[in-house]
């Protein structure tokens, strides 16, 4: 569908639209049908590895295109599944999370253990499935912060996944060994054909202030996207920054000057680009996630998420609760929605 703009993005419209990034486009590996050939062909992955890769590409509505949208259903355990899945009970039953990514045209879906493992003989070969092979339970008291393992890389291969996806909480006191965990299981899942999905979250008490959240500042999450694809990781996974300046407010690390002044702005775009950037120049894709439902301003934000991720040269969305936590057909049009902006020839990159 066409997809009004104006009225979506509201006063941001021209600033993200018309936008020209500070780091130009030609120092990037950008999307594009060719992009598994153009780039992993010449790296040390096992050809099953870009076969797996070219799947995830070449399913759903953005077949072909270089862009992926993923439908990922985990928060059942890393939120609970009370808080996931009240407000729209069809989402208890792993059914409906396989058949609903599949009716939304996905190009894969990302999920647990149990919930892909109770539908793989019915459905791993008509969508890419991507096995979550660690979360953070949620139920110790008090609270805890730890991504342990739920899962091991030969459950993944054994119910056809073509992917595994893992979670590094970056800066948290546990963040060595889910490093040395996660890089282990990636060379795992490489040597038996799979691609390997990084969520690389920050995690870190110190990381918020009085004035600011720097858990979504471009220069941490891009530092951390940085030491994702030093692991191995195929594809990158980030939330979408809202600040920048988290090694100077937060007075530790090392970073430059020419970080803020010429590779990144205050635009939306320039602080998703340096995550691209950080991603190898884009020759690890990077996709952004959807964040959590708000309600009413769900679609808006999803579409502008979107716009920035790809005008930035990102390669796709990976939008969950936005979708699930509504009315069925709601959910897949919001899905649709996020796709139609990849789809649309008229938002470029930037």
């Amino acid at each position: 569908m066409a997809l009004n703009y104006e009225e979506l993005l509201g006063s941001e419209s021209r600033s993200l639209l018309e936008h020209k990034a500070k780091v130009s486009k030609d120092l990037l590996t950008l999307p594009s049908a060719n992009w598994v050939s153009d780039t992993f062909s010449q790296t040390d992955r096992p050809i099953q590895v870009l076969r797996n890769l070219e799947l995830l590409l070449n399913t759903g509505r953005l077949a072909k295109t270089g862009y992926v949208s993923i439908f990922p259903v985990d928060q059942g355990v890393e939120h609970s599944a009370g808080a996931s899945f009240a407000p729209n009970p069809l989402f208890f039953n792993p059914e409906n999370i396989v058949k609903f990514s599949i009716e939304a045209g996905c190009s894969g879906v990302a999920s647990t253990l149990g919930v892909l493992g109770q539908v793989a003989r019915k459905y791993a070969h008509k969508i890419p499935f991507i096995l979550k092979i660690n979360h953070n339970e949620f139920l110790s008291y008090p609270n805890k912060y730890d991504q342990v393992m739920f899962a091991k890389i030969k459950q993944a291969y054994d119910m056809g996944a073509c992917a595994v996806g893992a979670t590094i909480y970056f800066g948290s006191p546990e963040s060595t060994r889910q490093i040395v965990e996660v890089s282990e299981a990636f060379a795992a899942a490489h040597e038996l054909g799979m691609a390997t999905i990084l969520w690389c979250y920050l995690r870190n008490s110190g990381f918020k202030t009085a004035d600011n959240d720097f858990h979504s500042s471009s220069d941490l999450s891009s530092q951390a996207n940085h030491l994702g694809v030093t692991i191995g990781a195929d594809i990158i996974k980030q939330k979408l920054p809202t600040n920048n300046g988290g090694y100077k407010a937060l007075k530790f690390g090392k970073t430059h000057d020419k970080v803020y002044s010429e590779l990144s702005s205050d635009n939306p775009i320039d602080l998703c680009r340096y995550q691209v950037l950080n991603c190898y120049s884009g020759r690890v894709g990077l996709i952004n996630s959807g964040g959590e439902s708000k309600g009413a301003s769900d679609l808006a934000e999803a579409v502008k998420t979107a716009v920035v991720n790809k005008r930035a040269g990102g390669m796709g969305l990976i939008a969950g609760r936005k979708a699930f936590q509504r009315p069925w057909k709601e959910g897949l049009a919001l899905l649709n929605a996020i796709q139609d902006v990849y789809l649309d020839p008229k938002v470029t990159i930037a």
